[in-house]
């Protein structure tokens, strides 16, 4: 018997994707209803006005305006959009 293995494939090799979070549209810019404003694990900034919280954490946009990161209290932070006035 063989005490080494031999040119066949090793057993390391597998990793998983990166998930992609993180903030995707920052303070000041004009989202659309849908758009995907910040992916988080947990609740590391809190929905604002004009904005859902989905069942993964995910905070989108209600409506069409511009995006406002805001302090919630000393600890925490929350995202907002105001519509566009015309």
């Amino acid at each position: 018997m063989a005490h080494k293995k031999g040119q066949g494939s090793t057993r390391n090799g597998r990793d998983s994707a990166g998930q992609r979070r993180g903030v995707k549209r920052f303070g000041g810019e004009l989202v659309k209803p849908g758009n995907i404003i910040i992916r988080q694990v947990g609740t590391k900034v809190h929905p604002g006005r004009n904005v859902k919280l989905a069942k993964d954490f995910t905070i989108y946009s209600l409506v069409e305006g511009h995006v406002t990161f805001e302090q919630l209290d000393s600890k925490r932070k929350k995202v907002s959009v105001y519509p566009v006035i015309s």
